[in-house]
């Protein structure tokens, strides 16, 4: 795939980047660099390559799902302008 400057001049407006007529061959020649450097880690054979989440070898931090209402009910309205009867009142907004 090849990208001319009509295309480059497209991604340029898609991406609101403000390009001068005179640096769209420079452009498009970017581009163009940065699609064959992409068909070269095509050709890469990852088959055998388990996907990692983090290029040190480290287990994901787990902990046991528990369902809590956290009993901070009365830390988090103390912050609340306005609380009553244990919720954040609020003025009415529907008449």
């Amino acid at each position: 795939m090849s990208i001319d400057e009509n295309t480059a001049a497209r991604v340029a407006k898609l991406a609101r980047i403000r390009v001068e007529e005179a640096d769209l061959p420079a452009l498009a020649q970017e581009f163009n660099a940065i699609l064959g450097f992409i068909e070269q880690l095509n050709e890469v054979d990852v088959d055998e390559v388990e996907p990692m989440t983090s290029v040190t070898p480290m287990r994901l931090k787990r902990r046991e799902d528990l369902v809590s209402d956290g009993n901070r009910q009365g830390e988090i309205l103390a912050n609340a302008p306005d609380a009553r009867e244990g919720f954040f009142a609020v003025p009415k907004v529907v008449e």
